[in-house]
């Protein structure tokens, strides 16, 4: 028997992640992007990666589309940039008033986040409401800085040692 709804939330509250935004073209070669928190290393070689994705989204179905994606790993001072596109925005509005470019394989990467990977997809497993994507990592861009954490629903930063 599976557990109540709430109590899987509750239990999952407790991990704490990195924050992601998603992003890829879509046939009318236009960008998409989604804030992701299910993001995982999964081999060093080859250097692939997973990422899951609710199968109603646009962005999730884009990518699948053009089997080529981004996973923006969000600095701590991009909490707004996670929250626009968690959001209930049009994807116009979404990259609006951020700066990016195209990235190697067309999808957009975010100019201010703490890493990119540019993937392109080698598997999807339907998995309830969700795709997971594996995708295999064709170009990485890194800058310094500190990561946006999510834990307890709520935005964390790093905690500085002296």
């Amino acid at each position: 028997m599976s557990v109540e709804a709430k109590e899987f939330k509750n239990a999952l509250k407790l991990w704490a992640s990195g924050v992601t935004v998603v992003t890829t073209l879509g046939r009318d070669n236009q960008p998409r992007g989604m804030t992701a928190t299910a993001f995982s290393s999964v081999s060093l070689d080859p250097p692939q990666i997973l990422v899951c994705l609710n199968q109603a989204t646009d962005t999730g179905a884009a990518l699948l589309e053009s089997r080529r994606f981004a996973v923006n790993i969000l600095n701590s001072g991009q909490e707004d940039v996670s929250n626009q596109f968690a959001g209930s925005t049009t994807q116009e509005q979404r990259f609006a008033s951020i700066a990016w470019q195209a990235g190697d394989n067309g999808a957009p990467i975010l100019s201010e986040a703490l890493a990119a990977l540019e993937c392109r997809v080698v598997q999807q497993v339907q998995a309830g409401s969700h795709w997971v994507i594996i995708g295999e990592v064709d170009s990485v861009v890194c800058r310094e800085g500190d990561p946006l954490l999510y834990y307890h629903s709520a935005y964390r930063t790093v905690a500085k040692q002296d």
